[in-house]
């Protein structure tokens, strides 16, 4: 069985919500995030990227960060822009992006689950960003924001949730500035509830975590420590604000690589090493991978499409058979000399989101010698190695549309202060 309960959610108020609301906070840096709150002190980016307050080359991880970033939340709260509801409820919560709807229930989960193992994993965490973010959880007491999970589809949270948006008008429905729409609804009757809770403990035995597993981490081991050592017994400290999706409406894209060089090699030289390992075909215009055996490559203004060869991979093996694996196994590791993606500044990173074009931009440019695109994951490829207790490799998940930031926010004291 899973533990989802309500909280007692600290929220814009309607009028302020889309002036507050943010994009992640990971998916920008410092100086985008102090750009996009330029002239807008009611910004969630003073809350979730507080260095944006202070000099260039100031240590965004100092205690005194951390500490104005708390006090840009409580005056968000102290002048009406932000407010905290009074029984503790359930949220609706709605992204419309391009054609593609999604539905969550926003709440919290309880660590218990985490280190019980209810709550499932599918990538490895670096332990010096867990620190980082458990000092963050432990100094400020709140949850900024939600983790993203999702479980196996149960049709009667389906269907509860359906009649739920259909009960009443959302708090909140605004299109953000990257065109999602989203919408928000209040769950305050204890009787649905008592139901929604009473579900995900009888037909949810499993949530599998999507995107952000530092963050989970870092609150149920900041949670475990706060509890030891509590004295308000109202505390929130066993529990993470989460969103939960079902899985069939969870939507995946293409998470695309991008290297500065050839590691001394001719272009000609590249493309001979890759033919030891995969099929080389030239494409006519792009090429977007139907399988995770094919690659696309991208380079000198072509494109070709990248055939794995029997061998390069274990057809049997969860993560083996990904394309991820492969293009770090065979081309970036003993080619390109890349083997940690998280550290190697020749690699970047795209999002399938800024589509194909994107590639080509940025090897067009000469800011990158040449471009991968990948085959995205499935969720219920994520699912499979979660429940096989494997690992997958980083970087490989991309999930439009995004959470908005802001919406939502956990006080693990119960009361804000």
């Amino acid at each position: 069985m899973s533990i989802f309960v309500p909280f007692k959610a600290i929220r814009p108020s309607a009028d302020s919500v889309e002036s507050v609301s943010t994009k992640p906070y990971d998916v920008l840096d410092t100086e985008e995030a102090r750009e996009e709150s330029k002239g807008n002190p009611k910004s969630y980016y003073h809350v979730t990227k507080p260095e944006i307050d202070f000099p260039n080359g100031h240590d965004p991880f100092s205690p005194e960060v951390y500490k104005h970033g708390k006090q840009n939340l409580i005056n968000l709260v102290k002048d009406g822009t932000m407010i905290q509801d009074n029984t503790e409820s359930f949220y609706v919560y709605r992204l419309e992006m391009n054609g593609h709807v999604q539905t969550g229930l926003v709440g919290c989960c309880s660590i218990d689950d985490y280190f019980n193992e209810v709550i499932k994993k599918h990538e490895t965490t670096k332990p010096h960003i867990e620190a980082d973010r458990k000092k963050h959880v432990c100094e400020s007491r709140v949850n900024y924001e939600a983790v993203f999970l999702s479980y196996r589809k149960v049709d009667a949270i389906d269907e509860l949730v359906e009649n739920l948006k259909h009960g009443k008008p959302p708090l909140y429905d605004f299109h953000s500035d990257d065109g999602v729409k989203h919408s928000l609804w209040r769950v305050e009757d204890p009787s649905i509830i008592q139901k929604i809770t009473e579900l995900f403990a009888a037909k949810v035995p499993t949530i599998y975590i999507a995107d952000g597993h530092h963050r989970t981490a870092a609150g149920a081991l900041a949670g475990r420590d706060l509890r030891k050592n509590a004295k308000n017994a109202k505390n929130r400290y066993g529990y993470i604000m989460s969103v939960l999706f079902p899985d069939d409406q969870v939507q995946i894209m293409d998470y695309n690589r991008a290297v500065k060089d050839l590691n001394g090699l001719s272009r000609e030289e590249f493309l001979q090493r890759i033919r030891e390992n995969f099929e080389v075909v030239k494409m006519e215009g792009r090429y977007r991978p139907v399988t995770h055996q094919n690659i696309g490559l991208y380079i000198d203004g072509s494109w070709y499409k990248l055939i794995a060869r029997e061998g390069t991979y274990n057809p049997s093996d969860l993560v083996d058979q990904l394309s991820f694996t492969i293009l770090s196994k065979q081309i970036l590791a003993p080619i390109l000399n890349i083997v940690d993606l998280r550290r190697d500044s020749r690699i970047e990173f795209i999002g399938g989101i800024r589509g194909l074009e994107e590639l080509e931009k940025h090897v067009d440019s000469g800011k990158m010698a040449v471009a991968f695109a990948m085959h995205p994951i499935s969720m219920a490829q994520i699912i499979h190695i979660a429940d096989n207790h494997l690992s997958m490799p980083p970087k490989i998940t991309w999930f439009e549309p995004k959470l908005r930031s802001g919406l939502f926010v956990h006080s693990l004291n119960g009361s804000f202060e």
